[in-house]
């Protein structure tokens, strides 16, 4: 998300939706991305422009994202021409018989047999990956994911900005949770990416931290206490300084002042780009509302601390809607004097008070999610206790179609 001049709070939106490549036949990953890319553009490149988006590449050969190309000044529309990306994608693709699939982790992948790391320009900043962390395994060869990128014109933008996200993050995996079963089995969590993405660097801790980032709120601030620290950490790990840029911080959400923006990045993808747009839709209206103050001082939110906020996102990973909120002065953050709630009833307050400020076409999209559950919920009601590979399959077959044609699963 660049621009010439720095934007204020909430005149762009930068969106990246990531997707696996699968065969159109069985399913297992096509480790193809660069084909694709080459189809476009004539030779192997990293990224390329089509129309409103950009195509590019990830870590892996079999992701492939599409991302805004720029910041869109509005989220309305977005979602249908990110629709009309998967369908240019998937008719690219058809020539190699493969498709694209939704949900954050593909249910029977293979990281240690199937991973194949992006090979071409930039590969030096995987290959140090690889050397650090192994990259052979599912928190780095098998998840998605959506992130939103929201601007800020200057330090007291950024503060504000950073005071309103970081209470809406753990209450992310209660809306967006997709990655309930790997290896072909439940693991009690509904989000497996985030338990992977939590814990894949725990051999440098200062990477990701928390999750859940620091309260910090002015630049000079951040850069010291979390940008210095994680380049501390990695340097006797990495001594020619290729993994020492702002992207190598992992909390959920990661400032980056290079392009005045705050990428959230806790947000599973989803089955269509519909639904992962009504879910950027809600959030954007809930921090927004958060940022003008509508429920509490902004003094208030800067007062929450990790501990708390830190539990609670765990927790999400876990139970997603069924999780009980009942930390007081996070509920008084959205306006709330219950004692507990659930997540998922919380999400439902949050929307009949925000509903007017999302974009009339993702309400209905929203409802969906909010009344039947986050899409993990949603594939586990769909299956028998004990299932098959058979019956797994037939589930993320149906959930393929549901990203072609720009469906969400019911279940």
């Amino acid at each position: 998300m660049s621009t010439g001049t720095p934007l204020s709070l909430f005149a762009g939106f930068g969106i990246e939706l990531e997707y696996m490549i699968v065969d159109c036949a069985d399913l297992h990953v096509r480790p193809v991305s660069d084909k694709v890319l080459e189809q476009v553009a004539g030779v192997i490149v990293n990224e390329v422009e089509v129309g409103e988006l950009c195509w590019s590449n990830e870590l892996v050969l079999h992701v492939l994202e599409l991302k805004t190309n720029g910041p869109a000044t509005e989220l309305a529309r977005l979602g249908a021409r990110f629709q009309e990306g998967i369908r240019e994608v998937n008719a690219r693709l058809a020539s190699l018989n493969a498709r694209l699939l939704g949900t954050a982790m593909h249910p029977w992948m293979d990281p240690h047999r199937e991973t194949r790391l992006w090979p071409h320009e930039n590969s030096p900043i995987y290959t140090a990956y690889n050397r650090i962390f192994s990259c052979q395994g599912h928190g780095w060869s098998n998840l998605q994911s959506m992130h939103i990128n929201l601007p800020f014109a200057d330090d007291a933008e950024f503060g504000r900005l950073h005071a309103a996200i970081r209470p809406v993050l753990p209450l992310l995996p209660a809306l967006a949770a997709s990655s309930p079963i790997v290896d072909l089995q439940t693991t009690g969590l509904l989000d497996n990416r985030l338990e992977y993405y939590r814990t894949n660097q725990r051999k440098i801790p200062e990477i990701s931290g928390e999750v859940i980032p620091e309260a910090v709120f002015t630049r000079t601030d951040y850069e010291r206490q979390i940008l210095a620290a994680t380049y501390k950490a990695i340097a006797p790990h990495d001594p020619e300084g290729v993994l020492q840029d702002e992207w190598l911080n992992s909390r959920g959400a990661i400032a980056r002042f290079e392009r005045n923006a705050i990428e959230i990045r806790l947000l599973d993808i989803q089955e269509c780009p519909r639904a992962d747009l009504a879910i950027a839709a809600l959030v954007v209206a809930l921090i927004r509302a958060l940022c003008t103050e509508r429920w509490v001082p902004l003094v208030e939110l800067q007062r929450l601390p990790v501990a708390p906020l830190a539990a609670l996102f765990r927790a999400a990973l876990r139970d997603g809607g069924a999780t009980l909120v009942t930390d007081a002065a996070l509920l008084e953050c959205f306006g709330l004097a219950a004692e507990r709630i659930s997540a998922a009833e919380l999400w439902q307050e949050l929307y009949l008070q925000l509903e007017e400020e999302i974009p009339e076409e993702y309400r209905s999209a929203c409802r969906v999610i909010l009344q039947r559950g986050a899409l993990a919920q949603r594939i586990l009601n769909a299956l028998p206790r004990h299932f098959s590979k058979r019956e797994l399959s037939s589930i993320y077959h149906e959930l393929a179609e549901c990203l072609d044609h720009g469906e969400q699963f019911r279940a």
